[in-house]
């Protein structure tokens, strides 16, 4: 059986790397934004690109249509029998509006070791590196299939990649699933996740009249949506504590024991870290035990929004006709979206019936192994590559085609992400670096070997 070598992997890392950043310049620079139908055709041209690419380096591939975006399937075949690995990224990304860009977008900028540009982390940066390390274990003749899934509508909670698995998973058969879209707490500290929040998004729309009308004239008998619907929202939740009021949404929460809290503890958690990545001026917690139960194995409430009325400058004393609050709830394993969705509408219509409440796409929590033989080889992988054994956390967000994945193919799911932090997830000047992008080839091509051994 063939066995990678320290230096063969050192000599091929170095020697790709103008081939790596040259290819995460073409792709970041499709701004392959899936939430805006003007880039539908930049979602498409991405989609060529990765399977031009796959072919390119002598993998099967193919664009796989579905009613919304595209599915890039592809696949190194290096032998019947043999056991395949499967590695979901998503090559879709957040839009990039926000005025603290420091330069385009979709402009690829590098700085050093630091890529800057819309997708390089999320999850373009970490796409690529699981693909050298899958080119590496191929030319190293590693008996192991190595199968690709790239999506391109994670972004918008994969509302068509449950179509697609459907169509598609008897042709998919894997051994297990890899997943590279997951962040470390912190620089030289690995960190694999083997959970994931699920997610409850809905709109509350509460109308009480057809215009605009004066509060001197009106004021005192006309309803106020907007006030009503703060109302609302803080007798659903204490936005000082983050505790729900809502009778029933913490019934079916599965708490961690202690190892769990321990191994988040261990990850490399601080609490002014924390705040520094994410630039936050206050937490709700200085306990960083409270912190990373709140940020990974706790539900939330969260308000993501209020709109009506005026706001322009000044005060116009109008009362407006109509308001809508836009909140989430990010829900922890065993809690079932559609049953929080029950129990938030019902609080709801008892509390101010007026109020419609319109759902959005659920997604449920997942929670993989944390030992056991794939777990095994995600540390062995980890601790070989980055030189630390890796600490086993939960992440706090949501990846709605996990859950999806484990249904269909019904294989296990390991997390082997490469971002940081102050990478800048969904945030403005998102970057990536070399320093993970190279040690992400390292570690899956060790991953690929280990897999190879389980026969």
């Amino acid at each position: 059986m063939s066995k990678i070598s320290s230096y063969n992997v050192e000599m091929f890392v170095a020697s790709v790397r103008n081939e790596f950043e040259s290819k995460l310049q073409e792709w970041v620079e499709i701004p392959t934004v899936s939430s805006d139908p003007e880039h539908r055709n930049d979602i498409e041209r991405g989609a060529d690109a990765a399977v031009s690419y796959l072919r390119a380096l002598g993998a099967q591939a193919e664009k796989v249509p579905t009613p919304g975006n595209p599915v890039v399937v592809g696949k190194f075949v290096t032998g019947a029998g043999r056991p395949t690995v499967t590695i979901y990224n998503h090559l879709d990304v957040q839009p990039a509006n926000e005025p603290q860009w420091t330069r385009p977008p979709f402009v690829f900028h590098k700085d050093g070791d630091t890529y800057i540009g819309r997708g390089t982390t999320d999850d373009k940066g970490p796409a690529l590196a699981a693909l050298f390390g899958a080119r590496f274990a191929v030319e190293q003749g590693i008996p192991v299939n190595i199968q690709f899934i790239w999506e391109f509508e994670e972004e918008i909670g994969s509302p068509h990649f449950e179509h697609f698995m459907k169509g598609n998973y008897k042709r998919l058969g894997t051994k297990s699933v890899a997943v590279s879209d997951t962040i470390w707490i912190s620089r030289g500290r690995p960190a694999v996740a083997y959970g994931l929040r699920g997610l409850a998004p809905m709109r509350l729309i509460l109308e009480t009249g057809t215009k605009d009308v004066h509060s001197g004239l009106t004021g005192g008998a006309a309803r106020n949506p907007l006030g009503e619907l703060c109302q609302l929202i803080a007798e659903c939740y204490d936005a000082r504590t983050g505790k729900v009021h809502i009778p029933g949404f913490y019934d079916d929460v599965a708490k961690p024991g202690k190892a769990e809290i321990a191994s988040f503890l261990a990850s490399g958690f601080n609490v002014k870290r924390f705040k520094d990545a994410h630039e936050l001026l206050k937490l709700r917690s200085s306990d960083a035990e409270e912190i990373v139960r709140r940020i990974w194995a706790q539900p939330t409430f969260e308000v993501h929004g209020i709109v009506g009325g005026y706001t322009g400058p000044g005060v116009k004393t109008a009362i407006a006709p109509k308001a809508e609050a836009k909140i989430s709830m990010r829900l922890v394993p065993n809690q079932k979206p559609e049953k929080v969705f029950r129990l938030v509408r019902n609080f709801i219509r008892k509390h101010n019936p007026d109020v419609q409440v319109e759902p959005e796409s659920f997604l449920s929590p997942f929670l993989g192994p944390n030992k056991g033989p794939y777990a095994d080889a995600a540390r062995d992988a980890m601790r070989t590559a980055f030189g630390k054994d890796p600490a086993f956390v939960r992440e706090g967000g949501s990846i709605g085609a996990v859950v999806t994945m484990q249904h269909y193919l019904k294989a296990p799911i390991v997390f082997l992400g490469l971002s940081l932090p102050e990478h800048g997830y969904h945030a403005p000047n998102e970057n990536f670096d070399w320093e993970q992008a190279s040690g992400g080839m390292r570690m899956f091509a060790r991953y690929f070997e280990n897999i190879s051994k389980m026969g």
